[in-house]
């Protein structure tokens, strides 16, 4: 398929070339950072290794960073940001620019800021790393802030500097971006040893002088324009934290020192926090278009535009991967022209949430990889509405019949409605999405079919994906072994994690998955409607990257997917074996999703497909199934107006996996790396016996707080972070242990890691299991004796 099959022609603009002024320029907020094969995750755990040097390390993020930057200008983006590149995480880089280093990281990273900057990430064997979190609702995580009334903060431009200068070097217009000061605090938590209570936002009038000597040094570089990311305020936001932007911003804009302001906000409509913008002395304003954010075009007609100052209009949807409706944009665009000096065009958010090129997926179907937009494509898109908004429309006549032609092709496709999904959702009535039993009806039977001892322990589902897993999966697609061989690797693998857990003293265990390439595009390979890519990665964290399945159209199960591993592994131990499936609105988060019906709908359409397969597992002999909603609450909408209707189709969808299960059938589910403090009552509302949460990190907030709410079932909260290289010691896992015992009762109270286990090797496995399982064998004897 050629590029031009998918790729919208854009005039290319060269380095160093400037539209006419006020004329409409093409944009983007930032751009994936991993490279066209994964070149910088393959250095930094080169790195990690010993195997590849610092300065090696840091010639490939160069490098990557000039292919995207020359992309984008031959692309028809005239002004590229920078400083959106991260080794790991754009958060952290905004600590270190500010200053912020935590106490316990401050000796490594004066020792060596490299390597200190990645112990705040991963931690090390002796010192904790930072927590991590879901990005507002995306699946990009960030490393949280640690922030305390003792906290000194001071100006570190090193990066954002020296990037500027890379691009400015090879002739770019560049725009240097950092995370806004407001947000930036807004995201922050309270430092270990601090109370709880405390607001990171206090330390505003602390932290604006610092971003005034960057500002400062940038201008300095040779930025014109630098924009600061202040997603935090498309939340709701009490007076206090409006007026702290609207100071932050005032203070700002007074500085004679200084670029020009671009505010950028994305994600939602920016409510009530648009006119506290576009009153402060700013020189731009960047806003959402797409989506729900689509009402900030209203917000701003009624609040009077921004008379004087430059608007860059995000009508390109940064988050997902349908094509442009080209036309429509174009009339967005028509009105925006209106309500502000100048008026630039930009995809909503950063590109960093969606696949590098679509034009590389040869083995889709033509005729559905023509409706498909990855970052290449989007910024092609952003230049061709921008040289439609600034030659008119007669100049991209061609252009705009083949984007016609191709949403028609995608709203009549057979593919994307299947009449006999829709009957059987259509027939779903409210006694199908409730168990037959109460809650404690059902843990009577649970504890008389299972028999667990006090403080059961478990893992949350994946053992480690070794090398040797990789290559055998990679030998099976590539044809160099046969079904009949893979298979025999499998079992193999699945043997040996039986063996290890029963050796280990785990209670109920789990089969390691090793057949699975990804927890949601294994399920999406099995379920019509669902399409996967080959080269489809997109950034989780650090350097962990998934491939999110497309959702095109309508779901079902033609066969069961997880039956035979389950039984070959029952088959293995008397000790109960978790049947392992990927929940309903996890399978929509971390995919992309169809944009063409509501997601409650599709979110059905999954949940009967799970259904099936959840009585499957039952009568194959399943005590347990676990149904991982680890999404639930990062698809949380950004602001509480949205949030009832969406918790409502969640939960059900959920329950309508499970609630076809006998009494004492035991359901799971687990969550992690997000805040679940305002989910409360939809965790209850999902009615599963046991839930396994994150909490190590947090040090057991989420024990604290399920018992602040009354949660009356089981739970799970997490006693080893996975997410870390670090071995917990038995005494740590002792001390998080009594944490979250002191919030739930004994009886109630499992053990288990954070999360899965496939990024961790099996050393570190073996000997972070060994400490768990001692940990609750310790404190069992303490409780029963």
């Amino acid at each position: 398929m050629s590029s031009s099959s998918t790729t919208p022609q854009a005039a290319t603009a060269q380095p160093g070339t400037t539209p006419q002024a006020n004329s409409p320029q093409a944009t983007v907020h930032g751009y994936p950072r991993q490279g066209p094969n994964r070149e910088l995750k393959k250095a930094i755990e080169g790195y990690w290794k010993g195997a590849v040097t610092a300065e090696a390390l840091q010639t490939t993020a160069a490098q990557l960073r000039r292919d995207t930057w020359q992309r984008l200008a031959e692309a028809g983006i005239q002004e590229v940001p920078t400083g959106d590149f991260s080794l790991y995480d754009h958060v952290l880089d905004t600590t270190v620019a500010v200053g912020a280093i935590p106490a316990r990281h401050r000796a490594a990273v004066d020792a060596d800021p490299l390597d200190g900057y990645f112990a705040m990430a991963r931690g090390t064997q002796d010192v904790a790393p930072l927590e991590m979190t879901k990005w507002f609702d995306t699946n990009y995580h960030y490393l949280v802030p640690e922030l305390g009334p003792a906290t000194t903060f001071a100006a570190n431009p090193a990066k954002a500097v020296g990037e500027l200068a890379e691009a400015l070097s090879l002739g770019h217009t560049a725009r240097p971006v950092l995370v806004g000061p407001v947000t930036y605090l807004l995201l922050a938590k309270p430092a270990p040893g601090v109370a709880e209570d405390f607001q990171p936002i206090t330390l505003l009038d602390r932290l604006l002088p610092v971003y005034a000597e960057l500002l400062a040094d940038l201008r300095a570089a040779g930025a014109e324009w630098v924009q600061l990311d202040e997603p935090a305020l498309v939340q709701d936001r009490t007076p206090a934290e409006l007026n702290a932007a609207a100071r932050a911003y005032r203070d700002l804009g007074a500085l004679t020192d200084r670029p020009k302001l671009l505010v950028a906000t994305y994600f939602d409509r920016l409510g009530e926090a648009l006119p506290v913008l576009a009153k402060a002395p700013i020189d731009g304003l960047a806003l959402d278009f797409t989506g729900a954010a689509s009402a900030n075009l209203d917000d701003l007609a009624a609040a009077g535009g921004l008379p004087g100052k430059r608007l860059v209009a995000g009508v390109v949807d940064g988050r997902n991967i349908w094509i442009n409706d080209l036309e429509k944009s174009l009339g967005t665009l028509a009105t925006l022209l209106g309500l502000a000096d100048r008026v630039d065009v930009a995809p909503s958010a950063s590109l960093l949430h969606v696949p590098l090129d679509a034009d590389l997926e040869r083995e889709l179907d033509p005729q559905i990889a023509r409706w498909l937009a990855f970052a290449r494509q989007k910024a092609a898109e952003t230049a061709l509405l921008a040289r439609g908004l600034r030659d008119g429309t007669g100049a991209i006549t061609a252009e705009l019949a083949a984007n016609r032609a191709d949403l028609a092709s995608r709203s009549t496709s057979p593919i994307t409605r299947d009449p006999a999904v829709r009957a059987r959702v259509a027939a779903v009535t409210e006694a199908d999405a409730r168990r037959a039993q109460a809650y404690p009806q059902r843990a009577e039977a649970q504890r008389a079919r299972l028999g667990l001892p006090l403080l059961p322990t478990t893992t949350i589902g994946s053992f480690p994906q070794t090398a040797e897993l990789r290559v055998a999966r990679a030998d099976l697609t590539a044809g160099r072994i046969g079904a009949a061989a893979y298979r025999e690797r499998i079992e193999a693998e699945v043997r040996e994690v039986i063996a290890y857990q029963e050796k280990a003293g785990l209670d109920v265990l789990v089969h390691g998955e090793p057949e699975r390439n990804d927890m949601v595009q294994y399920f999406a390979e099995q379920l019509t409607g669902y399409l996967a890519t080959r080269h489809g990665w997109v950034q989780s964290y650090g350097t962990r990257y998934v491939r999110p399945p497309v959702l095109a159209g309508d779901i079902s199960r033609p066969h069961p997917m997880t039956v035979d591993w389950f039984r070959y592994a029952q088959d293995l131990t008397d000790r109960p074996v978790k049947g392992m499936l990927t929940g309903p609105v996890t399978m929509l988060a971390w995919s992309f999703v169809r944009d063409d019906q509501p997601l409650g709908d599709t979110a059905r359409q999954v949940a009967l497909a799970l259904r099936d397969e959840v009585a499957d597992l039952e009568a194959a002999g399943a005590a347990v199934v676990q149904v991982d909603e680890p999404a639930l609450r990062e698809t949380l909408p950004l602001r509480a107006a949205g949030r009832p209707a969406y918790l409502d189709w969640a939960t059900e969808s959920f329950r309508l996996s499970t609630a076809g299960v006998r009494a004492d059938t035991q359901i799971h589910t687990h969550m992690c790396y997000a805040e679940f403090g305002d989910i409360l009552r939809a965790i209850e509302d999902l009615d599963a016996d046991v839930i396994s949460l994150e909490a190590t990190r947090s040090h057991m907030q989420v024990a604290r707080e399920l018992a602040g709410a009354g949660y009356p079932r089981e739970v799970g909260p997490g006693v080893w972070d996975i997410h870390s290289p670090r071995v917990p010691s038995t005494e740590e896992a002792v001390e998080l242990l009594r944490a979250g015992l002191a919030a739930i009762p004994a009886e109630r109270l499992w053990v288990n890691p954070d999360c899965g286990l496939k990024t961790r090797g099996w050393s570190e496995t073996r000997a972070s299991l060994e400490s768990l399982v001692a940990a609750a064998r310790l404190v069992r004897t303490e409780l029963e004796g």
